[in-house]
């Protein structure tokens, strides 16, 4: 199966061709680890981590490095609030990071550098730009990258050099020889962590940290690129500028970037104030309710944020889960279905979904067509027909996407059951009102249901219900 996604770098959809044949090597800009991670933190991890999913699932061996930046501005004046070392805020939120990945469903990455374990590398690639002329020390020990020594700077981003010079996104210093250059080493100041190297005590600087931890770990180029599009520039232009540097070539083949979390227009971000906690978003509305609302969307599009969405996205699991609990009752131990063409073709759909830019919301438009069909077969009795459909929600579509999986099922089964019993009761209430003819109050409970997206049916063996 070919594969196609956009390429930010030349801004069109082209075919992903790894540089080694079945082999995928994949670097994804992680946080800075100052505070707990966010909804719209979570975008790019939930995002790659189904891509890598899907890659694997379609044949591909993947190597996925995730950094985290542990050395900071924030960090220090986190630490400063705080009483404590850097370290300690650094250790803390990445600690907090691994245990909301997990609450999520996100797979950790094959590696998972921190900044501060590669400092003397650094200072090594520093060396090697100055020796090249392309980065210069200041007197102060400042060592800033010299961008008009690189003829197409801003080729990811398509800015032009004569429009950062009109001041967009350039950071003012009295010891950059030029006002576009940008910082690769930092002199230390007073109370400040400070490591050791030729031009002073001093820490690196942001851009410089990946373009090193992505070499050392997945060589001088490798396949693919991802994080959000708030990286583009200066970011992600400025890991290109280094790498050209560097090796004489950017760092990665294909540039892929996820649109932002809009909360009434504006990012979702921490310095805006306006954030949400995935551990919150999780406690409140579920993993999977959480997941499916940053996958609904195309991952390169903005996703406007509301409790509504998140609502609706819940609703929409119970729906799911509701059909993989009717199985499970009537089903308790499911067979392996013999793979026939209706199943291949479910599949095909699927991943050529996935395999045309990574579409999820096509994908799951598939998965929801699937667990109708799942209801339709109990419905009727058909049990092979049932088999397919429950096979191809937790075999194939459900791992893909990182959703309905068995250790998180066993919890929202209970929730589901907690739910049933509740709905349950309320039927067999309405029953009792039928019978003594008082159909108003009997109106009012099923009204009341309908609001809350469930609908009854009224069958020769009973009342029974589903999710709308």
């Amino acid at each position: 199966m070919k594969v196609y996604v956009y390429d930010t770098l030349r801004k069109e959809k082209v075919e992903f061709e790894p540089i080694e044949p079945g082999s995928v090597r994949m670097y994804v800009c992680g946080p800075t680890v100052y505070n707990y991670i966010h909804v719209g933190n979570a975008r790019p991890m939930v995002v790659f981590d189904a891509f890598r999913r899907f890659l694997e699932y379609v044949g591909y061996k993947v190597t996925l490095v995730q950094n985290f930046t542990d050395i900071d501005d924030k960090i220090i004046n986190e630490a400063r609030e705080w009483g404590v070392d850097w370290k300690t805020v650094a250790d803390t939120f990445i600690a907090e990071y691994f245990h909301d990945a997990h609450t999520l469903g996100v797979r950790a990455a094959n590696f998972h550098p921190r900044t501060t374990d590669f400092v003397p590398e650094i200072v090594e690639a520093i060396e090697r730009m100055i020796q090249k002329g392309f980065a210069y020390p200041t007197a102060n020990g400042d060592v800033y990258f010299s961008v008009r020594k690189l003829e197409n700077y801003g080729m990811l981003s398509g800015k032009r050099i004569e429009d950062l010079i009109a001041g967009a996104r350039v950071e003012v210093s009295e010891h950059k020889k030029d006002p576009l250059d940008f910082v690769l080493w930092k002199s230390g100041k007073p109370q400040e962590p400070v490591w050791d190297s030729p031009w002073c005590k001093g820490r690196p600087g942001w851009h410089i940290e990946c373009s090193v931890m992505s070499q050392k770990l997945l060589g001088e180029m490798f396949d693919l690129h991802g994080g959000g599009e708030d990286l583009i520039f200066p970011h992600h232009e400025d890991e290109i500028a280094q790498s050209i540097a560097l090796t004489g070539k950017p760092p990665a083949k294909y540039w892929m970037h996820n649109g932002m979390i809009i909360v009434r227009g504006d990012k979702m971000s921490k310095s805006v104030g306006n954030i949400f906690l995935v551990r919150e978003a999780v406690g409140r509305y579920g993993k999977d309710a959480v997941k499916l609302f940053l996958l609904s969307k195309h991952y390169r599009s903005p996703i406007e944020f509301s409790e509504e969405a998140l609502e609706d996205n819940k609703r929409a699991v119970n729906r799911v889960y509701g059909a993989l609990r009717r199985f499970n009752d009537k089903y308790p131990y499911p067979l392996v279905p013999k793979v026939d063409a209706e199943i291949r073709d479910y599949e095909t759909r699927f991943l050529e979904a996935l395999s045309d830019d990574f579409n999820t919301p096509q994908a799951l438009a598939v998965l929801f067509e699937v667990v109708k069909e799942l209801n339709r077969s109990m419905d009727e009795g058909s049990d092979e027909r049932a088999l397919k459909m429950y096979h191809l929600i937790k075999r194939v579509f459900g791992p893909i996407l990182g959703l309905f999986d068995t250790g998180y099922e066993t919890e929202q089964k209970a929730s589901v059951e907690s739910v049933d019993k509740l709905i349950t009761s309320l039927i067999d209430l309405r029953s009792e009102f039928r019978k003594n003819k008082q159909y108003d109050i009997a109106d009012k409970i099923r009204n009341a249901l309908s609001e809350a997206n469930i609908v009854l049916i009224d069958t020769p063996e009973g009342t029974k219900y589903e999710w709308r």
